[in-house]
């Protein structure tokens, strides 16, 4: 069947061919039945993709430069992960802004991936979604300080107790305290939850 519709469309242009990649995609993730988003990439436009307004997570100018020759040499090896809740039309960023970055910069690079960027989505709200780009982030050890802590403060906000938060982004009670100790968040842990482990000082 997938062999029969790559025929009849091998002369299709490169937007229907997109298109097609994608239907298939889908119904392929459909029919495996693995519920990992990386199981489902999608082809999107460039320039429909923007980066959400939270994240901490800062690349210096030389390894930017070591993450475009990376993909000038070895291609796209893992999809942008992207908010199936969209802004102004627009798909957000989860995790990959500074990929995204080197693929919209770089003339031979967008036009290596004909203008589309291939993502995976993820269906989860603002508040999850923060969470998972700390996650992220924290995974590959590139996440900062003081800005996590901004993040922990935000989820505080939006009710997140500070045993959801340790559970969430894998931190020991100790290590949100300590984000709270370092940046002077204090009025994000009024509630005192870990007091056992530290006591705050006046």
């Amino acid at each position: 069947m997938i062999t029969q519709i790559i025929e009849q469309n091998k002369d299709a242009s490169f937007q229907r061919k997109v298109e097609i990649y994608n239907r298939i995609t889908a119904q392929l993730y459909e029919f495996i039945g693995l519920k990992h988003p990386v199981l489902n990439i999608q082809l999107i436009p460039l320039e429909r993709v923007e980066g959400n307004d939270y994240n901490p997570n800062k690349v210096a100018p030389p390894e930017m430069k070591l993450l475009e020759l990376s993909v000038k040499k070895d291609g796209l090896t893992m999809p942008i992960v992207v908010a199936a809740e969209k802004k102004n039309e627009n798909w957000v960023i989860v995790d990959g802004f500074h990929r995204t970055a080197v693929c919209k910069d770089v003339p031979e690079i967008k036009e290596s991936l004909g203008g589309y960027l291939p993502v995976t989505i993820l269906e989860k709200n603002l508040e999850s979604r923060v969470a998972s780009t700390v996650r992220h982030n924290i995974a590959r050890g590139t996440h900062q300080v003081e800005l996590s802590a901004k993040l922990v403060a935000f989820l505080k906000r939006n009710d997140w107790s500070n045993k959801r938060i340790g559970e969430e982004l894998g931190m020991e009670p100790d290590e949100v305290l300590r984000l709270r100790q370092i940046t002077g968040l204090a009025e994000a842990f009024q509630d005192q939850e870990f007091s056992k482990s530290w006591e705050l000082k006046q």
